[in-house]
C-alpha cells in the first residue's frame, strides 16, 4: 500500500532564526540574540522595485518590517514522489491526503510512506492552471468518510470550477460515489483563475472560491452578482446555497454567493481565535492580496487593484480606492503569487501562535505574516534556499506544518 521515499533517510535541515539558511548541523550562532536584534531593526523582506507607483492606503499595508523566527526548527522532506501535489488536507488519524494536479489523491505518513494514487474521482482538466484542486475532510470522517474537493470540469461551452464529495474506501484505494454537488456557471473556454480552495464552516457548510477565469471578456463577472465567477461561495454539502448567506432572498444575486469581487483566490483559512475568514488572491503584475472576508462585502477586482497588466499598462481605470469596494489587509507588488494560506495553531511553535503562513509560488518561499488586529506587523520570508513552489500549507492540532511544492516535494516543519 505504502511506499518509502528515497528522501525519508536524508538528513534534516535545522533552520536557525539568526538568518533562515539550511545546513545539515546545528548552527553555534546564538539565535534568541539575533532574532531578537532583527526584530527591532529589520528592513521589509521585499528588496525589489515595485511595478507601479501606487500607494498604500493606509500605513502597514504593504512592505512591512521584517521579523526572523527565534526558535530553531527541523525542515524534512518527507517525500518527493507526489505529482503536481495542489491541496493538503490532514486526516483524523494525523496522515495526509493530497490530491494531485492530474486527477488522483494520494495519502502521506508523517515518516514519509506514500500510497498508491487514489482513484475513482471524476475526469479533470488539468491543462494550464486547472485539475484536481483543493479539499476537505468533513468533520464526521471517522463515521462517514466523506471527503469534498474542488476541480476544473470539461462542461459545455469550456471548463468551470466544480466541487465533488465522495466516500473514501474502506481500502483506501478510491472514492467511492463520486458526485458534483456545485458549479460556478457559467463555463469560459480557457485554462486560468479556477480559484478552487474549500473549507468546512462550524455549522457544516463549504466554503469554495472561485476564479474570474482571467480573461477580459470574464473579468467583469467577478462583479456580476448572477455569475458564479469570481466569488467566495457559501453551499451545503448537498451544493445547495447555505442558510444565511448575504444575498438570500435577492433575486439579483446567486443566494450561493458570500462575496464577490475576487480574482483568484487559491487560499481560504480560519482565524483560530476570531473565526474570521481570510483569504490570499492573485494580482496581475503586483496587487497580491490578503483579504479578511466579510459576507456580502465586494473586493474590488476588477474595479479597484495595487496591480498592473502583465503587459505593462494599466488595469481599467488604474485606481485604488473606491466607496463600496474593501481594501486588502495586505499587497504584495511585485507579486510572490499566493497559493494555499493556514494560520498556525498549536504548542510546538509557541512564537508563531495565530500567525498566517502563504504558501509562495513566485521568488518561491513560505510566507510568514505576524498580524495583530487585523494588521499585518511583520513578514517572514521560509525555506527561500530550497527553491521550490510551494503550493499548499497546513498544520496539525500540535502544530507540525506541513507543506507540499508544485515540484512534488512534501515538507514536515517542527521545533527542534
Amino acid at each position: 500500500m505504502f511506499k518509502n521515499s528515497f528522501l525519508t533517510s536524508c538528513a534534516a535541515l535545522v533552520f536557525m532564526a539568526c538568518g533562515g539558511n539550511s545546513s545539515n548541523h546545528l548552527s553555534s550562532d546564538n539565535a534568541n540574540d539575533a532574532g531578537a536584534a532583527a526584530d527591532t531593526t529589520a528592513q521589509p523582506v521585499e528588496t525589489r522595485e515595485p511595478n507601479s507607483s501606487y500607494k498604500p492606503a493606509f500605513e502597514g499595508q504593504t512592505r512591512v518590517k521584517g521579523v526572523r523566527t527565534k526558535t530553531p526548527y527541523v525542515v524534512r522532506i518527507l517525500t518527493a514522489d507526489l505529482k503536481k501535489p495542489w491541496g493538503i488536507a490532514i486526516l483524523p488519524d494525523g496522515r495526509l491526503l493530497i490530491t494531485e494536479k492530474e486527477g488522483t489523491m494520494r495519502i502521506a505518513t508523517d515518516d514519509g510512506q506514500l500510497s498508491a494514487p487514489i482513484t475513482g474521482l471524476p475526469d479533470v482538466n488539468s491543462k494550464g492552471q486547472g485539475g484536481l484542486l483543493g479539499l476537505a475532510i468533513d468533520p464526521q470522517f471517522s463515521t462517514n468518510r466523506m471527503v469534498y474537493w474542488v476541480f476544473s470540469e470539461n462542461r459545455p461551452g469550456g471548463t468551470l470550477t466544480a466541487v465533488a464529495k465522495g466516500k473514501l474506501s474502506e481500502d483506501e484505494k478510491k472514492i467511492e460515489n463520486a458526485t458534483v454537488i456545485y458549479r460556478a456557471t457559467p463555463a469560459h473556454d480557457g485554462t486560468l483563475h479556477y480559484g478552487g480552495r474549500i473549507l468546512f464552516d462550524k455549522q457544516g457548510n463549504l466554503v469554495v472560491s472561485t476564479g474570474e477565469r482571467s480573461d477580459m471578456v470574464t473579468r467583469p463577472q467577478a462583479q456580476d452578482l448572477k455569475s458564479g465567477l469570481g466569488k467566495i461561495v457559501r453551499i451545503t454539502t448537498e451544493g445547495k446555497p447555505a442558510a444565511g448567506n448575504p444575498f438570500e432572498g435577492n433575486s439579483n444575486a446567486r443566494p450561493e454567493i458570500y462575496s464577490y469581487g475576487h480574482r483568484n483566490v487559491q487560499g481560504l483559512a480560519w482565524h483560530p481565535e476570531t473565526g474570521d475568514l481570510w483569504e490570499s488572491e492573485f494580482g496581475p503584475r503586483g496587487g497580491d492580496e490578503i483579504n479578511r472576508v466579510e459576507p456580502g462585502k465586494n473586493y474590488g477586482w476588477p474595479t479597484i487593484t495595487y496591480g498592473i497588466e502583465y503587459s505593462g499598462g494599466k488595469v481599467g481605470e488604474a485606481i485604488q480606492q473606491k466607496e463600496g469596494m474593501e481594501q486588502p489587509v495586505y499587497y504584495w507588488d511585485p507579486v510572490v503569487s499566493p497559493s494555499g494560506i493556514e494560520f498556525y495553531k498549536g504548542d510546538n511553535m509557541p512564537e508563531w501562535k495565530n500567525n498566517l503562513f502563504v504558501a509562495a509560488l513566485n521568488k518561491p518561499h513560505l510566507v510568514r505574516l505576524v498580524i495583530e488586529n487585523n494588521k499585518v506587523v511583520g513578514e517572514e520570508r521560509l525555506l527561500e534556499d530550497e527553491r521550490q513552489r510551494f503550493r499548499d500549507v497546513t498544520v496539525n492540532n500540535e502544530g507540525i506544518l506541513y507543506a507540499v511544492t508544485d515540484g512534488g516535494r512534501l515538507y514536515r516543519i517542527a521545533r527542534q
